[in-house]
Protein backbone atom coordinates (compact mmCIF):
# COMPACT_ATOMS: atom_id res chain seq x y z
CA UNK A 1 0.00 0.00 0.00
CA UNK A 2 1.65 3.55 -1.13
CA UNK A 3 2.26 5.98 1.77
CA UNK A 4 2.70 8.84 -0.80
CA UNK A 5 -0.03 11.38 -0.86
CA UNK A 6 -2.50 12.21 -3.54
CA UNK A 7 -2.27 15.26 -5.42
CA UNK A 8 -5.11 16.38 -7.57
CA UNK A 9 -4.49 18.66 -10.27
CA UNK A 10 -6.66 22.03 -10.70
CA UNK A 11 -7.05 24.04 -13.42
CA UNK A 12 -6.69 27.87 -12.88
CA UNK A 13 -8.83 30.12 -15.20
CA UNK A 14 -6.56 32.51 -15.76
CA UNK A 15 -8.60 36.13 -16.58
CA UNK A 16 -8.62 37.32 -20.43
CA UNK A 17 -7.70 40.39 -20.85
CA UNK A 18 -10.11 42.66 -22.88
CA UNK A 19 -9.03 44.15 -26.25
CA UNK A 20 -8.29 47.29 -26.44
CA UNK A 21 -8.05 48.27 -23.11
CA UNK A 22 -5.99 47.10 -19.29
CA UNK A 23 -7.02 44.02 -17.97
CA UNK A 24 -8.65 44.15 -14.40
CA UNK A 25 -9.10 41.93 -11.42
CA UNK A 26 -11.46 39.18 -11.34
CA UNK A 27 -13.47 41.79 -8.54
CA UNK A 28 -13.37 44.69 -10.51
CA UNK A 29 -14.55 42.76 -13.64
CA UNK A 30 -17.20 41.49 -11.53
CA UNK A 31 -18.47 44.83 -10.07
CA UNK A 32 -18.58 46.81 -13.96
CA UNK A 33 -20.72 43.77 -14.94
CA UNK A 34 -22.98 44.05 -11.87
CA UNK A 35 -23.37 47.12 -12.69
CA UNK A 36 -24.42 47.20 -16.60
CA UNK A 37 -26.48 44.77 -16.08
CA UNK A 38 -28.42 46.40 -12.94
CA UNK A 39 -32.30 47.47 -14.12
CA UNK A 40 -33.22 50.40 -14.72
CA UNK A 41 -35.65 51.27 -12.33
CA UNK A 42 -33.00 50.70 -9.38
CA UNK A 43 -31.25 53.92 -11.13
CA UNK A 44 -31.88 56.94 -8.74
CA UNK A 45 -34.43 59.27 -10.07
CA UNK A 46 -33.34 62.99 -11.81
CA UNK A 47 -34.06 65.39 -8.74
CA UNK A 48 -36.04 68.43 -10.32
CA UNK A 49 -35.02 72.06 -9.10
CA UNK A 50 -37.93 74.24 -6.94
CA UNK A 51 -39.90 75.98 -8.69
CA UNK A 52 -39.79 79.60 -7.39
CA UNK A 53 -43.55 80.99 -8.11
CA UNK A 54 -43.26 84.74 -8.48
CA UNK A 55 -45.01 86.85 -6.30
CA UNK A 56 -45.21 90.34 -4.59
CA UNK A 57 -43.47 90.18 -1.19
CA UNK A 58 -43.45 92.79 1.38
CA UNK A 59 -40.21 93.60 2.38
CA UNK A 60 -38.84 92.93 6.10
CA UNK A 61 -39.44 96.20 7.98
CA UNK A 62 -42.97 96.99 6.54
CA UNK A 63 -44.89 95.29 9.79
CA UNK A 64 -43.16 97.17 12.20
CA UNK A 65 -43.24 100.42 9.57
CA UNK A 66 -47.06 99.96 9.51
CA UNK A 67 -47.35 99.58 13.00
CA UNK A 68 -44.78 102.65 13.94
CA UNK A 69 -47.13 105.00 11.13
CA UNK A 70 -50.58 103.74 13.22
CA UNK A 71 -49.27 105.12 15.72
CA UNK A 72 -47.78 108.26 15.09
CA UNK A 73 -51.78 108.87 13.60
CA UNK A 74 -53.00 107.24 17.04
CA UNK A 75 -50.95 109.64 19.15
CA UNK A 76 -51.78 112.92 17.18
CA UNK A 77 -55.34 112.11 17.75
CA UNK A 78 -54.97 111.42 21.67
CA UNK A 79 -52.63 114.49 21.90
CA UNK A 80 -55.65 116.83 20.08
CA UNK A 81 -57.99 114.80 22.68
CA UNK A 82 -56.04 114.03 25.94
CA UNK A 83 -52.95 111.42 25.75
CA UNK A 84 -53.35 108.64 27.82
CA UNK A 85 -50.72 106.08 27.69
CA UNK A 86 -52.33 102.92 28.23
CA UNK A 87 -55.51 103.98 25.56
CA UNK A 88 -51.90 104.71 23.45
CA UNK A 89 -50.59 101.24 23.88
CA UNK A 90 -53.95 99.76 23.35
CA UNK A 91 -54.84 101.07 20.37
CA UNK A 92 -51.89 101.06 18.48
CA UNK A 93 -51.66 97.05 19.02
CA UNK A 94 -55.19 96.79 17.89
CA UNK A 95 -55.40 98.98 15.00
CA UNK A 96 -51.74 98.12 13.72
CA UNK A 97 -52.46 94.74 13.56
CA UNK A 98 -55.65 95.20 12.13
CA UNK A 99 -53.46 97.31 9.52
CA UNK A 100 -50.77 94.85 9.07
CA UNK A 101 -53.08 91.89 7.97
CA UNK A 102 -55.04 94.87 5.86
CA UNK A 103 -51.94 95.69 3.87
CA UNK A 104 -50.43 92.11 3.47
CA UNK A 105 -53.95 90.82 2.66
CA UNK A 106 -53.89 93.42 -0.40
CA UNK A 107 -50.21 92.72 -1.55
CA UNK A 108 -49.51 89.17 -0.94
CA UNK A 109 -52.59 87.51 -0.54
CA UNK A 110 -55.02 85.74 1.83
CA UNK A 111 -52.25 83.02 2.79
CA UNK A 112 -49.01 85.44 3.86
CA UNK A 113 -51.48 87.90 5.42
CA UNK A 114 -52.83 85.00 7.33
CA UNK A 115 -49.35 83.86 8.74
CA UNK A 116 -48.17 87.64 9.05
CA UNK A 117 -51.60 88.32 11.17
CA UNK A 118 -50.46 85.25 13.73
CA UNK A 119 -46.98 86.34 14.12
CA UNK A 120 -48.04 89.28 14.95
CA UNK A 121 -50.70 88.00 17.22
CA UNK A 122 -47.88 86.27 19.01
CA UNK A 123 -45.93 88.87 19.30
CA UNK A 124 -48.13 91.14 20.76
CA UNK A 125 -49.24 88.22 23.40
CA UNK A 126 -45.65 87.95 24.87
CA UNK A 127 -45.31 91.56 25.01
CA UNK A 128 -48.41 92.00 26.60
CA UNK A 129 -47.39 89.43 29.27
CA UNK A 130 -43.79 91.72 29.29
CA UNK A 131 -45.64 94.60 30.24
CA UNK A 132 -46.71 94.23 33.67
CA UNK A 133 -43.06 92.84 34.74
CA UNK A 134 -40.68 95.72 33.05
CA UNK A 135 -43.35 98.22 34.96
CA UNK A 136 -43.11 96.97 37.93
CA UNK A 137 -39.20 96.56 38.16
CA UNK A 138 -39.51 99.97 36.88
CA UNK A 139 -40.96 101.03 39.25
CA UNK A 140 -39.35 99.38 42.22
CA UNK A 141 -35.96 100.00 40.69
CA UNK A 142 -37.07 103.38 40.35
CA UNK A 143 -38.31 104.03 43.83
CA UNK A 144 -36.17 101.77 46.00
CA UNK A 145 -33.28 103.31 44.94
CA UNK A 146 -33.87 106.45 46.99
CA UNK A 147 -32.63 104.42 50.33
CA UNK A 148 -30.79 101.38 49.12
CA UNK A 149 -27.59 102.90 51.24
CA UNK A 150 -25.27 101.24 53.51
CA UNK A 151 -27.93 102.75 56.29
CA UNK A 152 -30.31 100.38 55.44
CA UNK A 153 -28.93 97.47 55.99
CA UNK A 154 -26.94 98.15 58.67
CA UNK A 155 -29.40 99.85 61.41
CA UNK A 156 -32.58 99.26 62.45
CA UNK A 157 -36.14 101.09 63.69
CA UNK A 158 -35.00 101.23 66.84
CA UNK A 159 -35.70 104.86 68.38
CA UNK A 160 -36.07 106.17 64.72
CA UNK A 161 -39.19 108.52 64.09
CA UNK A 162 -39.26 109.97 60.61
CA UNK A 163 -36.04 109.74 58.35
CA UNK A 164 -33.20 107.66 58.70
CA UNK A 165 -33.23 103.95 60.27
CA UNK A 166 -33.23 100.40 58.16
CA UNK A 167 -34.38 97.57 58.03
CA UNK A 168 -31.34 95.28 59.18
CA UNK A 169 -33.34 93.58 61.66
CA UNK A 170 -36.22 92.76 58.89
CA UNK A 171 -33.38 91.00 56.56
CA UNK A 172 -32.29 89.11 59.67
CA UNK A 173 -35.88 87.75 60.46
CA UNK A 174 -36.37 87.50 57.17
CA UNK A 175 -34.08 84.66 56.66
CA UNK A 176 -33.49 82.77 60.00
CA UNK A 177 -37.70 82.80 59.94
CA UNK A 178 -36.79 81.32 56.10
CA UNK A 179 -34.51 78.98 57.36
CA UNK A 180 -36.29 77.36 59.92
CA UNK A 181 -38.61 77.01 57.43
CA UNK A 182 -36.89 74.97 55.40
CA UNK A 183 -35.21 72.42 57.64
CA UNK A 184 -39.08 71.48 58.93
CA UNK A 185 -40.00 71.53 55.47
CA UNK A 186 -37.16 69.79 53.46
CA UNK A 187 -36.92 66.21 55.61
CA UNK A 188 -40.24 65.88 55.40
CA UNK A 189 -41.19 66.53 51.89
CA UNK A 190 -38.19 64.37 50.61
CA UNK A 191 -39.50 61.54 52.30
CA UNK A 192 -43.01 62.07 51.81
CA UNK A 193 -42.10 61.73 47.68
CA UNK A 194 -40.27 59.08 48.43
CA UNK A 195 -43.02 56.98 49.86
CA UNK A 196 -45.18 58.02 47.33
CA UNK A 197 -43.06 57.03 44.14
CA UNK A 198 -41.01 54.07 45.95
CA UNK A 199 -43.11 52.18 48.50
CA UNK A 200 -46.71 53.84 48.43
CA UNK A 201 -49.60 51.53 47.01
CA UNK A 202 -54.05 51.68 47.22
CA UNK A 203 -55.89 53.96 49.25
CA UNK A 204 -53.22 55.22 51.46
CA UNK A 205 -51.57 56.75 48.52
CA UNK A 206 -54.07 58.05 46.43
CA UNK A 207 -55.45 59.96 49.86
CA UNK A 208 -51.84 61.49 50.48
CA UNK A 209 -51.71 62.59 46.65
CA UNK A 210 -54.96 64.18 47.49
CA UNK A 211 -54.02 65.87 50.54
CA UNK A 212 -50.71 67.13 48.81
CA UNK A 213 -52.71 68.64 45.90
CA UNK A 214 -55.14 70.49 47.63
CA UNK A 215 -52.31 71.80 50.29
CA UNK A 216 -50.61 73.11 47.32
CA UNK A 217 -53.98 75.31 46.61
CA UNK A 218 -54.59 76.70 50.07
CA UNK A 219 -54.51 80.41 51.26
CA UNK A 220 -51.43 81.80 53.05
CA UNK A 221 -53.76 83.02 55.77
CA UNK A 222 -55.16 79.40 55.91
CA UNK A 223 -51.81 78.66 57.30
CA UNK A 224 -51.18 81.56 59.48
CA UNK A 225 -54.21 80.62 61.32
CA UNK A 226 -53.08 76.70 61.34
CA UNK A 227 -49.50 77.72 63.15
CA UNK A 228 -51.64 80.58 65.57
CA UNK A 229 -54.15 78.33 67.01
CA UNK A 230 -51.48 75.13 67.24
CA UNK A 231 -49.39 77.59 69.20
CA UNK A 232 -52.09 79.25 70.82
CA UNK A 233 -53.73 75.90 72.19
CA UNK A 234 -50.00 75.28 73.95
CA UNK A 235 -48.79 78.69 75.32
CA UNK A 236 -52.10 80.62 75.63
CA UNK A 237 -54.08 82.96 73.62
CA UNK A 238 -51.55 85.92 72.17
CA UNK A 239 -48.36 84.37 71.52
CA UNK A 240 -45.84 85.84 68.94
CA UNK A 241 -42.80 83.63 67.92
CA UNK A 242 -40.25 83.75 65.02
CA UNK A 243 -40.65 79.69 64.93
CA UNK A 244 -44.68 80.01 64.83
CA UNK A 245 -43.92 81.84 61.43
CA UNK A 246 -41.54 79.04 60.06
CA UNK A 247 -44.23 76.56 61.01
CA UNK A 248 -46.81 78.60 59.09
CA UNK A 249 -44.76 78.94 55.86
CA UNK A 250 -43.64 75.10 56.10
CA UNK A 251 -47.41 74.41 55.30
CA UNK A 252 -47.18 76.21 52.14
CA UNK A 253 -43.78 74.82 51.30
CA UNK A 254 -44.23 71.04 52.11
CA UNK A 255 -46.47 70.36 49.34
CA UNK A 256 -44.50 72.22 46.58
CA UNK A 257 -40.76 70.07 47.84
CA UNK A 258 -42.95 66.94 47.70
CA UNK A 259 -44.18 67.85 44.58
CA UNK A 260 -41.04 68.79 43.22
CA UNK A 261 -39.19 65.52 44.32
CA UNK A 262 -41.64 63.22 43.31
CA UNK A 263 -41.61 64.42 39.60
CA UNK A 264 -37.62 64.14 39.86
CA UNK A 265 -37.82 60.57 41.27
CA UNK A 266 -40.75 59.81 38.81
CA UNK A 267 -38.18 60.63 35.67
CA UNK A 268 -34.96 58.31 36.86
CA UNK A 269 -35.47 54.99 34.64
CA UNK A 270 -36.38 51.85 36.06
CA UNK A 271 -33.04 50.21 34.68
CA UNK A 272 -30.86 51.91 37.11
CA UNK A 273 -33.07 50.45 39.82
CA UNK A 274 -33.25 46.87 38.45
CA UNK A 275 -29.62 47.42 38.01
CA UNK A 276 -29.53 47.69 41.88
CA UNK A 277 -31.39 44.96 42.51
CA UNK A 278 -29.94 42.51 40.21
CA UNK A 279 -26.47 42.86 42.22
CA UNK A 280 -28.47 42.14 45.54
CA UNK A 281 -28.48 45.86 46.80
CA UNK A 282 -31.78 46.68 49.10
CA UNK A 283 -34.47 48.68 48.02
CA UNK A 284 -33.29 51.65 50.58
CA UNK A 285 -29.65 51.28 50.03
CA UNK A 286 -30.83 51.46 45.98
CA UNK A 287 -32.77 54.43 46.78
CA UNK A 288 -30.02 56.49 49.28
CA UNK A 289 -27.02 55.72 46.48
CA UNK A 290 -28.60 55.62 43.39
CA UNK A 291 -31.98 57.24 42.67
CA UNK A 292 -31.59 60.01 45.16
CA UNK A 293 -28.27 60.95 43.28
CA UNK A 294 -29.57 61.08 40.06
CA UNK A 295 -32.47 63.19 41.06
CA UNK A 296 -30.15 65.50 43.24
CA UNK A 297 -30.11 68.39 40.70
CA UNK A 298 -33.78 68.08 40.48
CA UNK A 299 -34.55 67.90 43.96
CA UNK A 300 -32.25 71.16 44.92
CA UNK A 301 -33.47 72.82 42.52
CA UNK A 302 -37.47 72.23 43.77
CA UNK A 303 -35.99 73.23 47.04
CA UNK A 304 -34.88 76.84 45.85
CA UNK A 305 -38.00 77.37 43.85
CA UNK A 306 -40.26 76.35 47.24
CA UNK A 307 -37.81 78.81 49.42
CA UNK A 308 -38.40 81.69 46.73
CA UNK A 309 -42.12 80.90 46.87
CA UNK A 310 -42.57 81.64 50.56
CA UNK A 311 -40.00 84.19 51.36
CA UNK A 312 -42.15 87.08 50.50
CA UNK A 313 -45.49 85.86 52.19
CA UNK A 314 -46.93 88.45 53.85
CA UNK A 315 -50.22 87.59 55.65
CA UNK A 316 -49.37 84.40 57.41
CA UNK A 317 -46.28 86.23 59.22
CA UNK A 318 -48.39 89.02 60.72
CA UNK A 319 -50.87 86.63 62.47
CA UNK A 320 -47.96 84.37 64.01
CA UNK A 321 -44.37 86.81 63.83
CA UNK A 322 -46.02 90.33 64.47
CA UNK A 323 -43.92 93.52 63.90
CA UNK A 324 -41.23 94.77 65.76
CA UNK A 325 -38.84 97.39 65.50
CA UNK A 326 -35.73 95.87 67.21
CA UNK A 327 -33.36 93.31 65.97
CA UNK A 328 -34.47 89.92 67.49
CA UNK A 329 -32.00 86.47 66.07
CA UNK A 330 -33.89 83.92 68.44
CA UNK A 331 -36.96 82.47 66.54
CA UNK A 332 -37.94 81.34 69.41
CA UNK A 333 -38.07 84.21 72.02
CA UNK A 334 -40.19 86.93 71.08
CA UNK A 335 -41.85 88.54 67.95
CA UNK A 336 -39.78 89.15 64.72
CA UNK A 337 -39.61 91.13 61.65
CA UNK A 338 -39.50 90.10 57.99
CA UNK A 339 -38.87 91.80 54.85
CA UNK A 340 -42.91 91.54 53.09
CA UNK A 341 -44.21 92.81 56.91
CA UNK A 342 -41.74 95.77 57.09
CA UNK A 343 -42.61 96.96 53.82
CA UNK A 344 -46.40 96.19 54.57
CA UNK A 345 -46.45 97.85 57.73
CA UNK A 346 -44.41 101.04 56.42
CA UNK A 347 -46.96 102.10 53.58
CA UNK A 348 -49.97 101.31 55.98
CA UNK A 349 -49.08 103.36 58.65
CA UNK A 350 -46.64 105.88 57.56
CA UNK A 351 -46.36 108.52 59.96
CA UNK A 352 -45.59 112.14 60.30
CA UNK A 353 -43.97 113.36 57.18
CA UNK A 354 -44.85 109.78 55.24
CA UNK A 355 -42.49 110.12 52.44
CA UNK A 356 -39.41 108.55 54.66
CA UNK A 357 -41.80 105.32 55.76
CA UNK A 358 -42.82 104.76 52.25
CA UNK A 359 -39.35 105.10 50.96
CA UNK A 360 -38.36 102.43 53.06
CA UNK A 361 -40.96 100.13 52.18
CA UNK A 362 -40.26 100.51 48.43
CA UNK A 363 -36.37 99.60 49.26
CA UNK A 364 -37.80 96.57 51.34
CA UNK A 365 -39.56 95.41 48.37
CA UNK A 366 -36.34 96.19 46.36
CA UNK A 367 -34.30 93.50 48.23
CA UNK A 368 -36.56 91.04 48.51
CA UNK A 369 -37.24 91.29 44.99
CA UNK A 370 -33.22 90.61 45.00
CA UNK A 371 -32.95 87.97 47.19
CA UNK A 372 -35.93 85.93 44.86
CA UNK A 373 -34.10 86.72 42.20
CA UNK A 374 -30.83 85.74 43.12
CA UNK A 375 -32.44 82.40 44.91
CA UNK A 376 -33.60 81.95 40.83
CA UNK A 377 -30.31 82.75 39.51
CA UNK A 378 -28.83 79.83 41.90
CA UNK A 379 -31.76 77.03 40.67
CA UNK A 380 -31.08 77.67 37.28
CA UNK A 381 -27.07 77.27 38.22
CA UNK A 382 -27.47 74.31 40.61
CA UNK A 383 -29.33 72.58 38.07
CA UNK A 384 -26.99 72.68 35.30
CA UNK A 385 -23.85 72.38 37.49
CA UNK A 386 -25.49 68.92 39.24
CA UNK A 387 -28.21 68.17 36.99
CA UNK A 388 -28.38 64.59 35.36
CA UNK A 389 -29.42 64.51 32.09
CA UNK A 390 -31.88 61.53 31.73
CA UNK A 391 -32.53 59.85 28.06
Amino acid sequence: MSTEPTQRDEEVTEPTPTSGGPSLPPLASNAVAHAEAAPEQFMPERVRPPVHVAGKVLPGWAPWGIVAATGAVIGLLLLATGFNLALFAVATVVVGGIAVYVVSRAVEGKRRAMDRGATYAIVAAFLLALTPLVSLLYTVVSRGAARFDSTFFTWSMRGVIGEGGGAIHAIYGTLIITGCATLISVPIGILAAIYLQEYGTGRLKRALTFFVDVMTGIPSIVAGLFAFSLFSIFFGPGIRLGIMGSVALSVLMIPIVVRSTEEMLRIVPNSLREASYALGVSKWRTIVKVVLPTALGGIVTGIVLAIARIIGETAPLLITVGVVSAVNTNPFDGRMQNLAVFAFNSYKSPGVPPEPSIDRAWTAALVLIMIVMVLNIAARLIYRRFGTEIR
